[in-house]
């Protein structure tokens, strides 16, 4: 019997089968949860393409996080299709180019704001609309799980600029959510990963140094092709194994965190 076995699980941010959430939707359907994936916008079609590389018909929803009405429609959707929600992965990130790139007076309002919301805000947005099938979760055992992907926030990267700001505040913003979804036994807790190759991570100019220093910084190594180590952190956290750890950011990284300069 694997670790998700007859859990349900929706987990945005899948683009391509090189997301780190896709990563994460593969290993859960390993280990027996059924799987819903979202997606938005232009990437909309290409969440569809991608949902097929995983095992049966995965259903894909419509969210755009900026827009009330999508979350409201698929909050309705999933609701028709499962009686809850044990599991929620939140995968989603973006930042206009002026946000990023190593001059953090570069960015304006408008363009931060799309940083934040997105980013960060939106990870409120996700849990509100599917609270009341999170909530559900605590009959099928030991309540549902939600799940963010992170960079550690507590230093000043290189190139991140306001995606770093943004880091901080969804690191801030899960530990609030934690306090006040803990009576309906809705655990929320943040994976903070090192570098993978995405199509995120391409997006974001001069990132390649993250990858190039990482590994020679990190106790254990570190390979930017292995997203299946941060998968299993999420799956660990996703399943029954961790019934009273929330509010916590489980660091992925090799180890470099708690390494000094």
């Amino acid at each position: 019997m694997g670790l998700l076995e007859g859990k349900q699980i929706l987990v945005t941010g899948v683009l391509t089968d090189a997301s780190l959430a896709f990563a994460v939707a593969r290993l859960a359907q390993d280990q027996g949860a059924e799987v819903v994936l979202s997606g938005a916008g232009r990437g909309l079609s290409l969440t569809r393409r991608t949902a097929r590389k995983l095992t049966g018909e995965v259903e894909v929803l419509e969210i755009d996080v900026t827009r009330p009405e999508h979350l409201v429609a698929a909050a309705s959707e999933l609701g028709r299709r499962w009686d809850r929600l044990d599991g929620l992965v939140h995968a989603i990130a973006f930042a206009p180019p002026e946000c990023l790139g190593g001059d953090i007076f570069r960015a304006q309002w408008e363009q931060v704001q799309v940083a934040l919301q997105v980013s960060a805000y939106s990870l409120k947005a996700l849990v509100e609309a599917f609270r009341p099938m999170l909530a559900a979760g605590v009959s099928a055992g030991s309540g549902a799980s939600v799940v963010g992907l992170d960079l550690d926030a507590t230093v000043a990267w290189p190139v991140y600029d306001w995606m770093g700001v943004a880091k901080a505040m969804l690191e801030s913003l899960s530990r609030y959510l934690a306090r006040d979804l803990g009576s309906e036994r809705v655990r929320v807790n943040l994976v903070a990963a090192g570098p993978v190759k995405t199509v995120a991570a391409r997006s974001i100019p001069g990132f390649a140094a993250f990858e190039e220093n990482w590994a020679a910084r990190a106790p254990l190594g570190w390979d930017v092709h292995d997203s299946a180590v941060v998968a299993k952190a999420c799956i660990g956290l996703l399943s029954d194994l961790f019934p009273m750890t929330t509010g916590e950011i489980v660091h992925v990284d090799g180890g470099v965190h708690a390494m000094g300069g």
